[in-house]
């Protein structure tokens, strides 16, 4: 469905042909700007993006026993158990211990011992 927009987007950009002329590599010409715009969208939203998206998903592979860690819900706390899906927190200073869901972990902290 998307596809067929930008294709129209495309069409409409292309100058209108004159009888007698050869537009030959008019249909092209008007697929290069929407060509280009690809390209930057690429660069600058889709690529980065997947970069951080592998660098999260290394994080949460290389979680172990004892690292300091930051939830996406502003938590912090020392990792007590790890599992395949579910991460034990120990929070202080109570000590508390929560279970939450490994993709929820947004960062690895310095110990508070260094702090």
């Amino acid at each position: 469905m998307m596809w067929m927009s930008l294709f129209n987007l495309a069409w409409a950009m292309a100058p209108p042909q004159q009888k007698g002329a050869e537009g030959g590599g008019s249909a092209f010409a008007a697929f290069i700007p929407l060509i280009i715009i690809l390209v930057i969208f690429y660069f600058l939203l889709i690529r980065p993006q997947q970069k951080q998206a592998k660098k999260h998903r290394e994080l949460l592979q290389n979680l172990k026993k004892g690292d300091w860690v930051m939830t996406a819900g502003g938590l912090r706390g020392k990792i007590v158990n790890v599992s395949d899906t579910v991460v034990t927190l120990e929070l202080p200073p109570d000590n508390a211990k929560v279970k939450i869901t490994k993709n929820y972990i947004a960062g690895l902290l310095k110990s508070e011992t260094e702090k």
